[in-house]
């Protein structure tokens, strides 16, 4: 199960509020013990600010962040 909690001062510590719909459907009560797995929303606006400083093209872009994961025939392609 997934939900977004926005992560709010509490004391020295952060804390979220855990939903009551996801608290009953997963019966959680006091003092369980729980597993949660934290991803941070990403900001991608570092790497626009990439673009615009080296003035490249948004296919140069993409071609520079793909390198690496093309495919043999990928890269027999790019050779040509």
């Amino acid at each position: 199960m997934e939900i977004k909690a926005i992560a709010k001062r509490w004391g020295s510590s952060i804390g979220v509020i855990i939903p009551k719909d996801v608290v009953e459907a997963k019966r959680i009560k006091e003092n369980d013990e729980i597993i949660i797995e934290i991803v941070k929303k990403a900001d991608i606006s570092d790497i626009f600010g990439l673009v615009k400083k080296r003035k490249m093209s948004g296919q140069n872009f993409k071609d520079m962040v793909r390198k690496g994961w093309e495919s043999e025939s990928d890269r027999k392609k790019w050779k040509n």
